[in-house]
């Protein structure tokens, strides 16, 4: 067992069971009548504060073993000088289950009981029935005492582990959803930009194009439209670098495929995820990339957060008209219909809007959105985007 104190609970317990070391000790030395069992006793309580008072005792295992081992051999002397030495044993097996491992410590403590009997019969005391059960008794007292309170020990050990990880989780979770929300609102930005200001803008220099032709040459206005034409095309030009700057991360170091195998290499624990690639890869429209790469990131969330599962597999398919993305897990799976109820009333089963975005997003692209699952059965949810020009890719 540990011989380090673990708190001041602790330490309060070892002074007390050496303070009832020594005060035996006094009692066995104060109701001897013979010199040598006097001496004896003086000569184990010496030993006793050798050991209680030496920091190596607390600091190395081996020597905290000798010194046991020594006082254990100077109670045995003073035993067979005094029956009243019997007394001691108890918090000498105290001693025996704090200092030695159990494997060690056990026997220990049943040959001092069995000592402990002897000595008290040698004396030509009379045998009876609380002689005889009182060492086995207070042994297994002290027994019983010392390895309830180990396993309490493991136990709130246990539990200041399983709290810290709790607390760590939490903060991870709380990092993940600020990172989330703020990539939503990156993407929501740049949807903005891209469908208002960045389509004004164009507009705006097609028409002035337009006017541009319709004047007559040497028109004073002409100079002035121009100049109007060449701020729409910087200004469109910027908004399209602000569009850039604000699509998802994942996308900006490649292609689809390429952030679809890194979020499935990214979870350390179970589940297991898998990504494959289906047919010809052919390029996508940012907005289809920028969509299927949230769906699969919202679909996996949901498998990682509440499936349970052990094995997950994300699949992109592209075929001649239109690009498929399949999530599939083995986990606990859940009733489509009664979070479809759900979602009417404005939340998902979940307490979130995961699986209506995710059918807002394919449906917003002209695409469809399906999610199969069963209590106990695992889920898959798969999305399918037809091509824009729904010829074969994009």
């Amino acid at each position: 067992m540990d011989i380090r104190p673990r708190s001041p609970v602790v330490v309060t317990l070892r002074l007390c069971l050496y303070a009832l070391f020594a005060g035996l000790l006094v009692l066995a030395a104060a109701r001897a009548h013979d010199p040598a069992a006097v001496a004896a006793a003086l000569g184990t309580g010496a030993v006793f504060a050798w050991g209680a008072l030496s920091p190596a005792t607390h600091r190395s295992q081996r020597v905290a073993a000798v010194w046991l081992a020594a006082l254990c051999a100077a109670w045995l002397v003073l035993l067979s000088f005094s029956p009243e030495a019997v007394w001691a044993a108890f918090p000498l097996y105290f001693l025996q289950l704090h200092l030695l491992p159990v494997r060690w410590s056990l026997p220990a403590v049943t040959a001092t009981a069995g000592a402990a009997v002897a000595g008290f019969i040698g004396h030509g005391e009379r045998l009876s029935a609380g002689a005889f059960l009182g060492p086995l008794l207070g042994a297994g007292v002290a027994v019983a005492t010392v390895l309830g309170y180990e396993a309490l020990y493991r136990e709130s050990e246990r539990r200041r582990e399983l709290i810290e990880e709790l607390v760590a989780t939490r903060a991870e979770l709380a990092d993940a959803e600020r990172t989330a929300g703020t990539l939503a609102e990156r993407e929501r930005l740049a949807r903005e930009i891209h469908d208002t200001l960045a389509q004004g803008l164009s507009s705006i220099q097609l028409l002035l194009r337009a006017a541009q032709h319709a004047l007559p040459d040497g028109s004073p206005a002409a100079a002035h439209i121009e100049q109007a034409r060449a701020t729409a095309q910087d200004n469109l030009a910027e908004a399209r670098r602000f569009v850039h700057a604000l699509t998802p991360p994942g996308l900006e170091r490649g292609s689809l495929a390429g952030a679809l195998e890194r979020l499935c290499s990214g979870p350390a624990a179970p589940p297991e995820v898998r990504f494959t690639v289906s047919g010809v890869p052919a390029g996508l429209p940012t907005p289809y990339e920028v969509a299927l790469l949230r769906i699969a990131q919202s679909a996996l969330g949901n498998t990682l957060r509440h499936a349970r599962a052990q094995r997950a597999e994300i699949t992109l398919s592209f075929m001649d008209t239109a690009v498929a993305l399949d999530v599939v897990d083995d986990g606990a799976g859940f009733d489509p219909g009664a979070e479809h109820t759900a979602a009417r009333s404005g939340r998902a089963a979940d307490g979130g809007f995961g699986l209506p975005a995710m059918r807002s997003r394919a449906e917003a692209l002209g695409g469809t959105f399906t999610v199969e699952s069963s209590p106990g059965q695992g889920t898959a949810v798969a999305v399918t985007l037809p091509y824009p020009d729904s010829g074969g890719g994009a």
